[in-house]
């Protein structure tokens, strides 16, 4: 009987010794968390060799621990652990120039603060935090302030390469990805990229970016399938999750669409968008559902379509269900010539497409009910309302759309018409 059970306990003992994952601690690699040190070399010390040594998980402990741009290898998750920070240089070689995608086109750019590319079965984790240093970023290159029109253009700069600001978190070309649990906040540009990736999960995340970083997305998935987004927080200068799908040329030559994500039972504070379609919907954008999500905080448009005729694509069976809308500028967006500032890109020759949209259960407050606008030469098609309740100072306006359903639209409006119709079929 002892033997039996001794034996019992040996198993599974082992057992629990063969799944518990290595652990390697950046701080046994010489790491620093003073917020100070530059810990670069040690903290990818740490993950080459956790990989080399079979995988595991490389734990950033208590402490603030400066970096540059660090990269995952095969079988090495990163946890940042309770009071845990990993902050970003903000010198710009510290992070070194990669190929990618930035604002839909493939290119050499900027890489990420942490990188991983070609893994498969990866997980960012913690109670801790992964900060960008956006602030003093912007410091040292604030955003251009807008010129008259009789002012001369600025000068060009000088030949060379281009340092980007390093977005936050970037997995490309990644499969079975899990982010759970983690702050991400202060990014210099984008925070949490998802490109080219299948199989993704984003949970209980919390973002936060002030309200001055320009292009501070929440999170943008680019040319991905297979993505949920669960309970986040999302609270940023720019859109707070944008679905992208390549931009003009290139991204119609690389033609990979974003596809079956669904997002919900989140909150969207203030940002250009809440769930946000585009701009770059050039690989096409299709079956997504948002869901059970708060829209607050003076959000620009929570449901948010944008493209330019440039563009292309096909943007279609999209879902927005169970919203709450409380005080935000507009409820809706549907904008296919937006921000068409020069330089703009000739139209492609099949301009871009929306259509078989369902917003259904949306109900609040907002400034503006919206806007629904298409080209004259792809009108929008086929937007149906089910049950949705707006209060708002200032109504709709639909101009170049086919078979919009507002049956299911009650719209309390102060000023003007609730609804005004141009060129609607």
């Amino acid at each position: 009987m002892r033997k039996t059970v001794l034996v019992a306990f040996l198993l599974t003992a082992c057992a629990v010794l063969v799944a518990a994952p290595r652990r390697c601690v950046v701080t046994e690699r010489g790491a620093v968390g003073d917020g100070q040190t530059l810990n670069t070399k040690a903290i990818q010390a740490a993950i080459d060799q956790c990989s080399a040594r079979g995988g595991g998980d490389v734990v950033v402990p208590k402490g603030v621990f400066l970096t540059g741009a660090i990269f995952l290898k095969k079988g090495v998750n990163l946890r940042i652990e309770k009071d845990g920070v990993l902050q970003g240089s903000t010198n710009p070689q510290d992070y070194p120039q990669v190929k990618t995608r930035w604002e839909g086109i493939e290119r050499e750019w900027t890489s990420a603060l942490v990188n991983a590319e070609n893994l498969t079965g990866v997980e960012l984790s913690g109670e801790g935090a992964i900060d960008g240093s956006g602030d003093q970023w912007l410091q040292r290159s604030p955003p251009m302030r807008k010129q008259p029109p009789s002012a001369r253009p600025p000068a060009m700069p000088p030949p060379g390469p281009r340092f980007g600001r390093p977005r936050l978190v970037c997995f490309q070309n990644c499969r079975r990805v899990r982010v759970r649990n983690l702050t991400l906040r202060n990014q210099a540009v984008w925070c949490l990229h998802i490109l080219y990736s299948e199989d993704v999960l984003v949970e209980g995340v919390t973002i936060r970016a002030a309200h001055n970083i320009p292009s501070s997305d929440g999170i943008d998935v680019d040319s991905s399938r297979k993505v949920r987004i669960a309970r986040v927080d999302i609270d940023v200068n720019d859109d707070c999750i944008t679905i992208k799908s390549g931009k003009d040329a290139d991204g119609l030559r690389v033609n990979r669409p974003s596809e079956k994500i669904v997002i919900e039972n989140s909150r969207f504070g203030y940002g250009h968008g809440g769930v946000a379609m585009g701009s770059e919907t050039s690989g096409g954008i299709r079956n997504v559902v948002v869901r059970n999500c708060v829209m607050e905080a003076g959000n620009w448009a929570p449901i948010r379509f944008k493209s330019q005729p440039s563009r292309g694509g096909v943007v279609e069976n999209i879902e927005y269900r169970d919203i709450k809308l409380r005080d935000t500028r507009q409820a809706f967006e549907f904008n296919m010539e937006w921000r068409m500032v020069p330089p703009v890109a000739p139209p492609a020759k099949v301009l871009p497409v929306v259509r078989n949209v369902k917003i259904v259960n949306v109900s609040g407050t907002a400034s503006s009910v919206g806007t629904i606008r298409g080209l004259k030469d792809s009108p929008i098609e086929n937007v149906r309302f089910r049950n949705c309740r707006i209060a708002a100072q200032k109504g709709l306006r639909i101009e170049n759309a086919r078979n919009v359903d507002l049956s299911g639209l009650s719209l309390e409006v102060k000023e003007g018409d609730p609804v005004v119709k141009l060129n609607v079929q």
